[in-house]
């Protein structure tokens, strides 16, 4: 596939209707050029009434950019638009030089950044599946001698028949692979089910932070960087909250127009996301585009079906804005989807300020809860007294001829874990109902 080499000077064409481009859709663009490692040569509006079928651009602005693209010495032009086959190929032929569209720089991207067995699998089958519908463009040099030249028709034919079926046969063994981590991640889902801990995953637009945050809550060293989609592999770490411990989960980044290949590809990367109990949005405070990075947030999240799944949203990055943390909580409004009527929480991840109020919000929204009373353990019951050890969750004990008096403070889930084990009968009376 033609993707991004590294060192290449790019020209950026931003295709538009109407007023001038957003100026956050131009800089998102040249930093995801930026993350493929391209240096951006030169960043080119093109208003676009009536795309042209064949290249997109009207003949004019083809002219334009061809001059800006010799002027600049950009070898690379990459267009903020989805490319059709041919017009990738009629445009590369007319500029001479190569043409990458948005999803072929984002896959690229991907390309780069995958660590983990899954998520390679995933970007190749991607990749794969983009490469499909451009292997015809490896054979344009017998489209001029189709006209009849013998012993030239057939073979390219036969030749494009057979990559396609070769590229069709690593499809399929990819997706054969790719079914099988699946099970594997399934059984460790199941895994976690049954340990009846909380599922929280992280969730934004790509760049807001969720790699620091994580880092923050769980002590972990998960890669994070100021660049777009530093990370791809998800990471699940177990966090203890106010009330109890939850597992949470660092997921890939999100952008606008995230490519349909991609989104396919990563569903089994996302079912971290789907399968949660809650989302912890997070936002990047300082952007002014926070409210529109939202809503394509969510549009992404529906996509993946995790749309019904609830909300905490957390604003990233508030060292930037000089301003404290804070919990603002939801009030009643006709306008319940609005983002201002959303429990909001404010921290900066950095500098690791406002994460108690983010502990404890999760805590309030996941509805954790402690017992802590007074138990009464018959001298049989050793090892249940051995397991509330284990856990940390004696405060202190005395000891006579019948058994022990405990002090306990552990996790309601945990507790009712415990209870509904084969020894945990001396918890039960102390539950609260259901």
């Amino acid at each position: 596939m033609n993707v991004p080499g590294r060192g290449e000077h790019a020209l950026l064409i931003q295709p538009h209707a109407g007023g001038p481009p957003d100026e956050g859709v131009l800089e998102e663009f040249a930093e995801l050029a930026r993350s493929a490692g391209a240096s951006v040569a030169h960043v080119m509006p093109a208003r676009i009434d009536r795309p042209n079928p064949a290249t997109l651009l009207g003949s004019g602005k083809l002219d334009e950019v061809k001059a800006t693209a010799e002027a600049t010495g950009a070898d690379l032009v990459l267009v903020n638009h989805p490319l059709t086959p041919g017009q990738e190929r009629n445009l590369e032929k007319f500029l001479e030089r190569r043409v990458v569209d948005r999803t072929g720089l984002i896959l690229d991207i991907f390309a780069q950044r995958a660590r983990s067995h899954e998520g390679k699998l995933q970007v190749e089958l991607a990749q794969l599946r983009h490469m499909a519908t451009r292997l015809v463009r490896g054979w344009t040099h017998l489209e001029r001698q189709r006209g009849g030249s013998i012993g030239l028709r057939g073979p390219g034919e036969t030749q494009l028949e057979t990559d396609r079926r070769l590229l069709q046969k690593r499809v399929d063994a990819l997706q054969k692979r790719l079914e099988k981590v699946e099970v594997q991640r399934g059984q460790m889902r199941r895994a976690r089910v049954r340990s009846e801990l909380p599922r929280v995953a992280l969730v934004g637009y790509t760049n807001a932070g969720k790699s620091t945050l994580f880092n923050a809550l769980t002590g972990a060293d998960a890669y994070a960087a100021d660049q777009l989609f530093a990370t791809l592999d998800p990471t699940v770490r177990k966090i203890t909250l106010p009330g109890g411990h939850v597992v949470l989960a660092d997921t890939v980044g999100f952008v606008r127009d995230l490519p349909h290949e991609l989104v396919a590809a990563f569903r089994s990367t996302l079912s971290e996301a789907r399968e949660a109990d809650l989302l912890v949005h997070l936002i990047d405070a300082s952007d002014p585009l926070r409210d529109e990075r939202v809503a394509q947030v969510d549009e992404v999240l529906a996509e993946i079906g995790a749309g019904d799944i609830p909300q905490l949203l957390v604003y990233n990055k508030i060292d930037r804005l000089e301003m404290p943390p804070r919990h603002d909580l939801p009030h009643a409004s006709d306008h319940a989807d609005e983002v201002a009527d959303r429990e909001r929480v404010w921290i900066s991840a950095r500098d690791r300020t406002g994460l108690d109020l983010l502990r404890e919000a999760l805590g309030r929204r996941l509805g954790l809860r402690r017992l802590h009373a007074e138990l009464r353990l018959p001298s049989d019951a050793g090892r249940l007294r051995a397991r509330l050890h284990a856990i940390d969750a004696i405060r202190g004990e005395s000891h006579d001829e019948d058994g022990w008096t405990l002090d306990i403070d552990l996790p309601l889930a945990d507790a009712r874990r415990l209870a509904a084990q084969g020894d945990g009968a001396p918890l039960r009376p102390l539950l609260p109902a259901v």
